[in-house]
């Protein structure tokens, strides 16, 4: 079902769109001829699902960011959270399917996979103050905030009579 039907014709939503609709033997790479058109590779197709199926929410408190993400099924041991590339924060993690060789799924509508958030910190975060706490299947991440500036106090001269 395309965005159109929806009024979903943003620039996002048709780029999002033209990702996830990418089959796997048009990932683009190294063994495409000269002159072809290269498609995205498949880290960066499969980044950007799970960007895409990953909901977040970024509140702006008085003192930190807090970022909440949720990460169903996942312990604090399989997610990961890094600062790349000087400001960027990366919340990751992948649920993986139990398997029991006695089971067989009838039904299976959880989700599987990897999840993963990116997030360009404000100039004003503190790379130094970042914690982590996963509770329930959601993780909170807070970034405190650089304490602001002092405002410059205005130079004094003094005038000499000539």
């Amino acid at each position: 079902m395309e965005g159109r039907m929806f009024g979903l014709e943003t620039p996002l939503m048709t780029a999002l769109q033209h990702l996830l609709d990418v089959p796997d033997g048009e990932s683009g790479g190294a063994g495409n001829a000269a002159g072809e058109k290269q498609g995205p590779t498949r880290a960066y197709v499969r980044d950007a699902r799970a960007m895409a199926a990953t909901p977040a929410d970024v509140k702006e408190l008085p003192s930190a960011y807090a970022f909440v993400v949720d990460m169903p099924g996942l312990g604090s041991g399989d997610i990961k959270v890094q600062v790349k590339d000087e400001r960027v924060l990366v919340i990751s993690g992948e649920r993986r399917r139990e398997e029991k060789e006695d089971a067989k799924y009838l039904r299976m509508e959880r989700r599987m996979g990897k999840m993963m958030r990116k997030f360009v910190l404000p100039e004003n975060a503190d790379m130094e103050k970042i914690s982590a706490a996963c509770r329930d299947g959601v993780l909170t991440v807070t970034v405190e905030k650089l304490p602001p500036p002092e405002p410059k106090k205005p130079k004094t001269i003094q005038v000499q009579v000539a």
